[in-house]
């Protein structure tokens, strides 16, 4: 994928090296247990606990979970940004650099392409790269937990170490892959942005059932697939970014992070599709797919009946 000579996004906060994530508070009251947003330390380990039980990657449980719940700020504990003494200037390292630039590449790109497709204003979300753990309005940000969208602060959390996790465990990475990751969590922005994500964790909260929340959870996931694709194909077409071998890097990356293949390699070999948050392998293959070829949100519904 070629980035390098691709303008640096403003919209980036470099917390790497900041010890612990002391950059951001929950008004002077530390990490939230419970609450109406974000996810506790509590509800962490219990999902560990659901996940070792099952075997799914833990961080697939806790990533999903903490999209959705964090649909809206806490409402007992205000987030308070605190003041930053840090440099304007954009990251200097390769690995910043390639966040920053592929950040860039996603506001050129919607800041046309949404108002003209679905008649939404954009507005840039923030990525923020950090190491191990950092904070957030949506709690307490982990690497564990993979790169995930917060809605109550619109910014995406990335450990860039999940990088190296993709090299080893997800489908070998390459410079698209990593892009593909970066764009899915912009795509939950964008749904934010539609209004979609609220509408979710209202229906989630009314759901009968944990398999009738989960199933709303995947509906969600595999729309910021489509998102993703759908950025991937303008992104080419302006600029001719994609080299020979990218798009199926992508895919082998969409097919490694499928639930189905997690869990089956998560110990028990069981798959539990009640028990899915982001979609199988072919549903993510499928749906990534459908929005790099049509380029389209309006191709990315996955709440429509598919006939």
């Amino acid at each position: 994928m070629k980035w390098e000579d691709f303008r640096q996004s403003d919209n980036i906060d470099d917390r790497r090296g900041d010890g612990g994530g002391d950059s951001g508070g929950l008004g002077g009251m530390g990490l939230p247990i419970g609450g109406g947003g974000g996810l506790g330390i509590g509800t962490i380990i219990i999902l560990g606990l659901i996940s070792w039980a099952v075997g799914v990657d833990p961080r697939i449980l806790i990533g999903g979970a903490e999209m959705v719940s964090g649909a809206r700020a806490p409402q007992s504990q205000q987030y308070v940004e605190q003041p930053r003494s840090r440099s304007a200037a954009p990251p200097a390292d390769n690995t910043g650099r390639f966040v920053s630039a592929v950040v860039a590449m996603n506001e050129d790109v919607w800041k046309d392409v949404l108002p003209q497709q679905a008649g939404v204003r954009w507005k840039p979300p923030t990525l923020v790269m950090f190491d191990g753990v950092t904070r957030s309005a949506c709690g307490t940000a982990q690497s564990a937990m993979g790169p995930f969208y917060c809605p109550a602060d619109q910014k995406v959390y990335l450990d860039t170490s999940f990088f190296r996790d993709m090299q080893r465990k997800f489908g070998g990475g390459g410079d698209f892959a990593y892009a593909y990751v970066i764009a899915h969590e912009v795509g939950h922005h964008i749904e934010n942005l539609m209004g979609i994500l609220p509408r979710v964790q209202q229906a989630q909260q009314r759901a009968s059932s944990k398999v009738e929340a989960n199933r709303l959870s995947v509906r969600v996931e595999l729309m910021a697939d489509c998102l993703a694709g759908v950025w991937a194909h303008h992104a080419n077409k302006r600029w001719n970014v994609l080299e020979a071998g990218d798009v199926e890097k992508a895919i082998r990356t969409a097919q490694a992070i499928g639930d189905d293949r997690l869990q089956q390699a998560g110990g028990s070999g069981r798959v539990v599709p009640d028990s899915f948050t982001h979609g199988s392998a072919a549903d993510r293959t499928q749906w990534l797919k459908r929005g790099l070829d049509g380029g389209r949100v309006d191709v990315c519904n996955t709440f429509a009946k598919q006939g």
